[in-house]
């Protein structure tokens, strides 16, 4: 199972709004400095996403997932995927 592309959004965007001073996730938000407002823009409906961007998306999604070291098993939200 795997997350939505929606879910997806909702995650990266409160990890964009809420995480951003923390250490731990310093590098992650160096290298996803397009996926994460993107995430953050189609999440609140500001622009309408593409098979473009949901690349983009996956990839920082999947860039999350690796920096958290778990796997995609559906997520609901953020708080599932934190320990």
């Amino acid at each position: 199972m795997q997350t939505n592309f929606a879910t997806q959004c909702d995650i990266l965007a409160k990890v964009w709004l809420e995480y951003r001073i923390e250490e731990q996730f310093q590098d992650f938000f160096e290298y996803n400095d397009l996926g994460l407002p993107l995430a953050y823009f189609i999440s609140k409906g500001i622009v309408s996403g593409t098979p473009q961007a949901e690349e983009i998306i996956q990839e920082t999604f999947d860039s999350l997932l690796a920096t958290l070291e778990i796997e995609d098993t559906g997520f609901d939200g953020l708080e599932e995927m934190l320990p």
